[in-house]
């Protein structure tokens, strides 16, 4: 039995599977929330599927990109259960488990995720003849780079808003491929699907060593009253 954990945005979900054959799943809108809702939700699925806690023999977490916040909560909550109950870790990108659905498609498949200032977190996957693979690494660009990068028909997918999805036909017309509505949900089935995967080929993770993939540091801002009072504190 695997315990798979994404909380990498404010859609967060978690699901049970065995083999990486999906047995349970919870998919919610976590907002802010990860800290208080998550392990809540952990005992629920558990519960609910009569499964106990020492019957999990690994963990699979999606590591990122996505909200500082969320990452923080889930990994830490990977990792704590994976050293206490002495089992196998693994580390899926947020990307790459927003991007699995589609495989079967054999398009390119561009996973979105909101980074905020304007720009987003993307990379690029295929299935070619069985394989999946990564085409371009994980990255922040802006949605006009993206477009001007876009020579085929892709799948673009993830958490798209309004305004970036009539971006993406207005440029790319036929060439943009965008699901909509339940489609755009990124759901922890398919993140046990590609852990499992990980397992099978002997991949772990060290729950020591295991970070979340921000790509770039959190914006921080130096409070104004903060910077009058060292300055004046210089000035006596």
């Amino acid at each position: 039995m695997e315990l798979a954990i994404d909380t990498s945005t404010s859609i967060a979900s978690l699901a049970l599977s065995n083999n990486g054959a999906l047995i349970a799943e919870i998919t919610w809108h976590a907002g802010q929330n990860h800290t208080v809702e998550l392990i809540p939700n952990v005992i629920q699925i558990l519960e609910k599927c009569k499964v106990d806690i020492h019957d999990v023999k690994a963990i699979m977490v999606a590591k990122g990109p996505g909200s500082f916040n969320g990452l923080r909560v889930g990994i830490a909550t990977a990792k704590g259960l994976a050293f206490a109950l002495g089992i196998p870790l693994v580390g899926i990108s947020t990307l790459e488990v927003t991007a699995f659905p589609y495989a079967e498609v054999r398009l390119p498949i561009c996973p979105i995720i909101n980074a905020g200032r304007g720009e987003i977190a993307t990379a690029l996957f295929q299935a070619h003849n069985g394989d999946w693979k990564r085409l371009a690494t994980e990255h922040i660009t802006t949605i006009d780079k993206l477009c001007s990068e876009t020579v085929e028909q892709t799948i673009f997918c993830g958490e798209i808003n309004a305004e970036q999805s009539t971006h993406l036909k207005q440029e790319l017309e036929n060439k943009a491929l965008i699901p909509k509505g339940s489609a755009t949900l990124r759901r922890a089935g398919y993140l046990a699907e590609l852990g499992w995967c990980r397992i099978e080929s002997g991949g772990f993770d060290d729950p020591s060593t295991l970070q979340p993939l921000y790509l770039r540091r959190p914006a921080i801002t130096i409070p104004k009253k903060a910077i009058v009072h060292r300055g004046a504190h210089r000035d006596r």
